[in-house]
């Protein structure tokens, strides 16, 4: 009769370990790469919308400068495309960070109060301005963050 010959798990941990070894690299290599490709997407994604929102942002500085100084609130300074403008930027934070999200919140609850007197009073001017001002700084602080 035959003779079953006993290997013990160390010998065959031994007689394998190349084949354990190189499964052990495939899986750490491809969680990794997996990982890394999430994070490059990511990055992309944050990128892109951080420079909609830039021009977005400048093009709502042009409408409130026609607003607040030509008074031409059926064209180029109409809050009606101011309005446009900040939802579009609202809508774009959605793939940031919540600290910039937060700073187009902010602009948004803003130009909602300041509209309505912005061709006429300097205040309102300024304090929207500081809104777009804020959110500027917060998308700038994030491309420079990014990897």
């Amino acid at each position: 009769m035959g003779e079953k010959k006993h290997i013990s798990l160390k010998s065959q941990i031994k007689n394998n370990a190349i084949a354990l070894i190189s499964i052990i690299i495939a899986i750490t290599s491809l969680s990794y790469n997996t990982w890394r490709n999430e994070l490059t997407e990511d990055n992309r994604n944050q990128r892109y919308a951080a420079f909609e929102i830039l021009l977005k942002i400048n093009e709502l500085q042009q409408v409130v400068f026609y607003n607040h100084y030509e008074k031409d609130l059926q064209y180029r300074g109409n809050p009606r495309l101011g309005w446009a403008y900040v939802l579009t930027i609202q809508d774009l934070a959605m793939v940031l960070p919540d600290s910039s999200v937060q700073s187009v919140t902010a602009l948004k609850t803003t130009w909602d109060q300041y509209w309505p007197t912005l061709h006429e009073d300097q205040a309102s001017k300024l304090a929207v301005e500081l809104g777009i001002d804020g959110v500027r700084q917060e998308i700038l602080s994030l491309l420079s963050a990014l990897q």
